[in-house]
């Protein structure tokens, strides 16, 4: 996998690939490059079989303060707002969400706006107790994009999506954990390593299960329980016939032998 990025550090060993944004003088504010570069290198790593996790983070004090607001009042007139939408973001958080792979997102700072989109895109997310959210769209007069509406209210319930969105307040580390926001609040000191342990725990499991099972849960949220029990069927035959299987049902009968 390439890494010649402009804005991005992007980094792969044993099989985690480690995307990190890299406009810290800026909080890693999105700009259409980091976006474009993004994109692909999410992309490649869906397509990559060497890659088995993905970790996406922030360099320096966050993770991503949202889109780059002084470069798009530079281009000076009106932006065509759902254009931009649809050529830069969309394809990101879809293809994070999509991804057959688990992602974690590392959280050391703030996570604002479309940042915040990003790390609620990512299956697993872990912060520390600098971490910071805001659904900050509102404070500039726009609506919540990039998934966040979808994304957060099956975090963290209707009640309290609708009001860190129509607020727009910063939360802290320690308020996003105790909703569910986050899965593990960490000391700032041990998050680079922790989130390593979870990666690493991650790609010793198999690979295509794990994306069988992100299929399945990701399923459920648009399906009935009778449509979800045929779903299960379905996902638990590939799985079964997998080499995976056989192998780890072949290591436990050893295992449990007399």
């Amino acid at each position: 996998m390439t890494s010649s990025y402009q804005y991005l550090i992007v980094d792969i060993r044993h099989h985690i690939l480690d995307i990190s944004l890299n406009r810290p003088q800026y909080l890693n504010a999105l700009n259409d490059g980091m976006l474009q570069e993004l994109a692909e290198a999410l992309e490649q790593a869906r397509n990559d079989d060497d890659v088995r996790v993905v970790i996406l983070s922030g360099t320096g004090r966050g993770f991503c303060s949202g889109q780059d607001l002084k470069e798009l009042a530079a281009r000076g007139g009106e932006v065509n707002i759902r254009e931009h939408l649809t050529r830069y973001y969309d394809p990101v958080i879809m293809t994070l969400y999509h991804m057959p792979k688990p992602t974690i997102a590392k959280v050391q700072g703030i996570a604002a706006g479309a940042g915040m989109s990003l790390a609620l895109a990512c299956d697993i997310r872990l912060g520390s107790e600098n971490a910071q959210f805001a659904q900050s769209f509102v404070k500039i007069g726009l609506v919540p994009d990039s998934g966040s509406t979808y994304f957060l209210p099956k975090l963290v319930g209707l009640s309290k999506a609708m009001e860190l969105a129509l607020l727009g307040d910063i939360i802290s580390g320690e308020q996003a954990y105790s909703m569910g926001l986050l899965n593990r609040l960490i000391p700032g000191k041990e998050l680079d390593s922790v989130t390593w342990s979870w990666a690493e725990r991650l790609a010793q499991l198999p690979s295509v299960t794990l994306g069988m099972i992100k299929e399945a849960i990701h399923h459920s949220l648009d399906h009935s329980l009778s449509e979800q029990l045929q779903i299960e069927q379905e996902l638990q035959d590939r799985a079964a016939s997998t080499q995976a299987h056989h192998i780890a049902v072949q290591s436990f009968l050893e295992k449990t032998r007399f």
